[in-house]
């Protein structure tokens, strides 16, 4: 057997072997989400891709899994989030007059540009800027990066023209609130750095509610979308504030160990000592070991003013806090943890020296995580073993872009989770573009992509459906009859395909977890499966196509799109969410719904006093409560299987009446009418909205399907609303017809005499009625006499149709 191969960004280029240190067992931990905003479809793709590699590794492969995540709950972003959401509920509460607003807002209104977009600035005349001129000075100083250009006016738009344009709506909005009157409605984001930059330092530090309210209702936000993505819950979860003590003992080692320095209260690693012990800073990105504006992004946009650094590369692991920061003690002073030290400590303490896999998003390479290998490799250095080796396998997941641009929230460019799951995405079909994209790879959404998604989605939702279908109706072949098949069966095709992308699935996730290639790989064997299994040239062989979906079942379920249901995913098809739903309910609750439409529909049947005799047998023998209470004696707690004596006693019956409509047997005008309506009745309304599809089958019954009931619906009134939309163009074209006709009589009631005699344009006319002199007293010209014949004679001729038509004297 093939070994299983992962990319691996410590040893960039193929995939290198995974061979963890345990046999059977994994060590992992991820970098968790800093909790100062709620999350954006760019930690989708990270979070929803990481689960996406666990399962494979627990339920396709049977690793045991440590998996191990921490929040970051104390990060200069979350500082200035708090402080300024705190400072603008203060400001919002003093009693300024409307003047006193109004010149608060402006103040902030030319700050915010000052610092983010000069360009709206004239050379030394801030105070030239105002609302009231702003819309002229954004199109002229950025007006190309607003229709797709650069700032630089070469290449492609990326973050720094997003970023442009994220500044430019917040001053759309402050400029707006300054026309609109003396209110800080809508100035909010100038306001806060503004504001900040004002009273920072009289916030008071010392109640950090002001902190944490954030970091937990951002913590609960996040766990909260994570299950709605049907993301697995940490195996163990670690917070910052929760290990400072073991923070500062982590960096007082560092320091023992001749890697970092005390500085003005902080405390640095020092780069150079570490390199010059043999070790290797920035393994992961040594391309980027001097990028100053990386670093700048690593120590956080509060921590510019700290002093001391021997090197501009050195990082902090200890910072000392500032006016307006939260602070915790240490040997050196009030201060809070680096960014990056975290992990390394969260890390070691649950994983110990050395963990099989580390994951995150690609932006953290570099520095955050050649930070965190710098400083636990120094923890763990000895003299006389040479390189300490901390993490096996690094795991860095692509990012998610839209436009260009890295999806954000610094850019604000993205959609929360919460927002696109309410509006345009499902949890299972944000699941399969993830799938359908290698997980260390960038991925651009686009229109193509979604459609791909919903294509793949749709094709195994009709499978799963058809299949259960086909398996319901077929006498004598129970729905879980086949588990494990014989290849001896004489029908082999399908058989064999199966087992080939059994092959083909396992060796694609054994090379790097590719996903992309197996969900090619299931899509072409359900497409096969489909086409035998709607052959209609042979018998299909049902239990081929039921072991396919079983495997297909399976894998989905591996692969986490399907929140129902759990390893080891034995199933057929998705779980029903009304089964879900209804597993703690008491099975004649469950299926009331389904008992009350046939006796309803029994009823009116019974009404019509038909003497078919096939109907009145269906009548009096169907006993679908019997059927019922033999399942729920022999513990069957399914509501599909549970409903379906029901629904297959009302679709015989509406079976029965079709047969008797189409067949010799007379029947009253009124009373045919009546049964199609039921029949139609029945099948779209009675049974659709308990999410039943009936497919009418010829010289066969109706083929019974259960369908989320919504979509059944929305098909039903998508279907109306064709058909209303039909019915009115066909109105109008018979209007517009009828419109046109009175135009055509009402213009072939003049005689060709009179056609002309009241046009302004000309004076005299001959016997005929055609003009011999213009308005102005000279002859028409020959060449429009030609013309005013040819109209004549038209006129004539319809004149004479119309005279047909209606008759002398109408």
């Amino acid at each position: 057997m093939a070994p299983i191969v992962v990319h691996n960004s410590l040893k960039p280029g193929a995939p290198v072997p995974f061979v963890p240190k345990d046999v059977g067992k994994v060590s992992w931990y991820a970098c968790g989400p800093t909790t100062y905003d709620l999350s954006h479809l760019g930690h989708a793709r990270n979070y929803v891709s990481t689960d996406i590699i666990r399962r494979v590794l627990m339920h396709h492969f049977g690793f045991k899994v440590n998996f191990v995540m921490n929040y970051t709950d104390v990060d200069d972003k979350i500082i200035i989030k708090a402080r300024r959401n705190r400072l603008l509920e203060l400001e919002k509460d003093k009693p300024y007059s409307p003047e006193q607003i109004r010149d608060i807002v402006f103040k902030a209104f030319v700050a915010y540009a000052d610092s983010n977009l000069p360009l709206l600035l004239s050379a030394g005349d801030a105070a030239g800027l105002n609302e009231n001129n702003y819309q002229e000075r954004k199109e002229s100083a950025y007006g190309h990066v607003l229709v797709g250009g650069t700032l630089s006016g070469e290449g492609k738009p990326s973050d720094p023209e997003a970023k442009v344009k994220m500044h430019l709506n917040n001053m759309d909005s402050a400029a707006q609130s300054l026309k609109a009157g003396s209110s800080f409605e809508g100035a909010d984001e100038i306001l806060l750095p503004y504001l900040d930059s004002l009273y920072k330092e009289t916030i008071d530090t010392s109640d950090q509610t002001i902190f944490t309210n954030l970091t937990q209702a951002m913590e609960k936000a996040f766990s909260d979308d994570m299950k709605a993505l049907n993301v697995l819950p940490p195996d163990a979860v670690t917070r910052v504030t929760e290990y400072v003590p073991q923070i500062v003992t982590f960096v007082e080692q560092v320091i023992k160990k001749g890697f970092a320095y005390e500085a003005n209260g902080s405390v640095y690693f020092d780069i150079a000592a570490f390199e010059k012990a043999g070790n290797t800073y920035a393994r992961l990105r040594p391309e980027s070991k001097n990028d100053k504006t990386l670093q700048e992004e690593g120590e956080g946009s509060l921590s510019k003013a700290l002093e001391g650094k021997k090197r501009s590369g050195d990082f902090a692991l200890w910072k000392r806090s500032k006016p307006g920061e939260p602070y915790w003690p240490s040997p050196w002073g009030a201060g809070r943890p680096g960014w990056h030290i975290e992990c390394s400590v969260m890390a070691s303490d649950k994983l110990g020296d050395q963990m099989d896999i580390h994951s995150g998003g690609i932006d953290l390479a570099f520095p955050h995580h050649d930070n965190e290998l710098a400083q636990s490799e120094a923890y763990f250095h000895e003299c006389d073993k040479g390189e300490h080796t901390w993490v096996n396998y690094f795991l860095h997941m692509g990012h998610l872009s839209i436009s260009g641009s890295k999806m954000s929230k610094s850019l604000k460019n993205f959609q929360t989770i919460q927002d696109a799951l309410a509006t345009t995405y499902t949890s299972r079909n944000m699941r399969i573009v993830f799938l359908m994209s290698r997980w260390n790879d960038g991925v651009e959404i686009s229109p193509d992509m979604r459609k791909q998604a919903d294509n793949w989605e749709t094709t195994l939702d009709n499978f799963f459906t058809n299949i259960k279908a086909k398996l319901s109706e077929a006498a004598g072949v129970p729905t879980d009859a086949v588990k494990d098949l014989s290849l001896a069966s004489t029908k082999r095709g399908l058989f064999e395909e199966l087992e080939q992308a059994k092959t083909d699935v396992d060796a694609a996730l054994r090379n790097s977890f590719d996903t992309f290639t197996a969900m090619q790989i299931i899509l072409r064997l359900v497409r096969d499966a489909n086409i035998h299994m709607n052959d209609r040239a042979a018998e299909p062989n049902l239990q081929a196509v039921e072991a396919v979906a079983r495997w297909v079942t399976k894998i989905v379920g591996i692969f986490g799109l399907d929140a129902g249901a759990a390893p080891p995913y034995e199933g057929l098809g998705w779980t029903s969410a009304s089964s879900a739903a209804a597993a703690n309910v008491d099975p004649k609750t469950a299926v009331k719904p389904y008992a009350a439409v046939f006796s309803k529909v029994k009823g009116e049947v019974e009404a019509f006093g038909l003497s078919d005799t096939s109907v009145r047998a269906l009548l009096e023998q169907q006993s679908p409560e019997n059927e019922f209470t033999e399942l729920e004696k022999a513990g069957e707690r399914d509501t599909e299987k549970l409903a379906l004596p029901f629904i297959r006693a009302t679709s015989r019956l509406r079976d029965e009446l079709r047969g008797i409509v189409s067949s010799a047997t007379p029947l009253e005008p009124k009373t045919k009418h009546a049964i199609l309506a039921l029949s139609d009745r029945i099948r779209d309304y009675d049974l659709t909205d308990l999410g039943v599809q009936l497919d009418d089958q010829t010289d066969k019954p109706s083929l019974v399907k259960f369908v989320p009931a919504a979509r059944l619906i929305a098909a039903r009134e998508e279907k109306a609303a064709l058909l209303a939309e039909k019915a009115r163009q066909k109105e109008e074209a018979r209007k517009a017809r009828e419109k046109a006709d009175e135009e055509k009589w009402a213009k072939a009631k003049v005689t060709p005499q009179d056609l002309f005699r009241s046009d302004a344009k000309y004076q005299e006319w001959d016997a005929q009625g055609l003009p011999t002199k213009l308005a102005d007293g000279n002859a028409v010209p020959k060449s429009q006499i030609k013309k005013l014949t040819k109209e004549w004679e038209k006129q004539k001729k319809l004149h004479e149709e119309y005279l047909t038509k209606f008759g002398p004297g109408a």
